[in-house]
């Protein structure tokens, strides 16, 4: 699964994925990139400790930093457009612009800075700096929206000269009312039969999107009331971080960054509540399959049958599924992490073609070919 991350120009969005792959200064600034990222899982961590496999492996998402700053003078520029249709979901980078420790600091006279050096001369202050940042979310998503508009009103006018389902001329209409009242689709209720012809237009706004406030490291902690209530009016979950802070993080020796942690006064890293809200926000969830050779989470939609789920082992089992064995990991640990305990207090179910894999079962699939 892909995951674009945009924002507008020096929203930190390369900082972010830089830390988010931990490939550091090499990639931050520099445009697009693709990167592998692990889902953090202390369930994989807890089951090879018990069964000590030869391998572990944790779910994975790949993000992506879009040129998504590369504007032309009306929206995102078409490269980037096309890049984020392709994509299961959309970060949006939002900067909080810093308070200045003691009054008003030096205006910058860059102007790609002309915004920012603007609340700077007029002393910034929390409630501005929340604004400036709910106006930089809004932005984004009046563009992503006059995107989909175009395209909305492109379709209005084919379906005015040719024949086309009943569902597609109220899908689009409806579409095309909402956008031009700058809604999001997400937020805007569709029929059955409407919601089965959308995703053929690839509307940007129908994406699961999260918006992340890209904090200085300063203003850690400090809420940003209205670009929170922004964020959940439009359909968005919303992470608050400092994207400079979690690339030093990252970039630590796995055996430091513990202690540093600690001495932030944090419980772990900001980036991997982001990367869990990401996996939740795609409706995913993990079973884990245990072994000599491996311990694995592996991901599949909510409400997955157990035959679908066996697929992603191998094409093999749900071809020849017969059971799966399921036992649920807070159950497994309740019975001291002892496949044996488990079935000697009943928590190992025998489980048919309609069982629907839940986020945390540990399966043993049971096939024949």
């Amino acid at each position: 699964m892909k995951v674009g991350i945009i924002g507008l120009p020096f929203s930190g969005k390369s900082t972010l994925f830089a830390a988010l792959t931990g490939r550091g200064e090499e990639v931050a600034g520099k445009g697009a990139g693709l990167g592998v990222v692990k889902v953090p899982d202390p369930r994989v961590e807890h089951l090879a400790r018990v069964y000590k496999p030869k391998k572990k492996t944790l779910a994975e998402i790949t993000f992506c930093d879009l040129l998504a700053g590369a504007r032309e003078a009306k929206g995102f520029d078409a490269q980037t457009v096309a890049a984020m249709k392709t994509m299961e979901a959309l970060v949006i980078v939002v900067e909080a612009p810093e308070v200045p420790p003691e009054g008003p600091s030096k205006a910058r006279t860059d102007s790609r800075n002309a915004a920012r050096a603007d609340s700077e001369n007029a002393g910034i202050n929390d409630a501005d700096r929340d604004e400036a940042a709910r106006k930089a979310l809004r932005e984004v998503v009046i563009e992503l929206t006059l995107s989909d508009l175009v395209i909305a009103e492109k379709r209005l006018e084919r379906i005015r000269k040719e024949k086309t389902s009943e569902a597609d001329r109220r899908a689009i209409e409806r579409a095309h009312a909402a956008l031009s009242e700058e809604k999001p689709l997400r937020i805007v209720p569709f029929a059955p039969d409407e919601e089965n012809v959308l995703p053929n237009y690839q509307f940007l706004t129908r994406k699961p999107a999260i918006v992340v406030a890209n904090l200085h490291e300063a203003d850690l902690g400090k809420p940003l009331p209205n670009l929170e209530a922004e964020a959940k009016a439009l359909g968005m979950p919303f992470v608050a971080l400092c994207a400079a802070l979690e690339r030093e993080i990252a970039l630590l020796d796995p055996a430091e960054r513990g202690d540093y942690l600690k001495e932030m006064g944090l419980s772990e890293p900001a980036q991997d509540r982001l990367i869990r809200e990401v996996y939740a926000l795609l409706n995913l969830v993990s079973f884990l399959t245990t072994g000599e050779d491996e311990v694995r989470a592996w991901t599949c939609e909510r409400g997955t049958p157990a035959p679908r789920a066996a697929a992603k082992v191998h094409s093999d089992i749900e071809r020849g599924f017969i059971r799966a064995e399921v036992v649920a990991y807070d159950d497994f640990v309740a019975a001291r992490s002892s496949m044996n305990d488990a079935k000697k207090a009943g928590k190992v179910r025998l489980e048919g073609k309609e069982y629907v894999v839940k986020d945390g079962d540990i399966i043993n699939f049971r096939f024949n070919v």
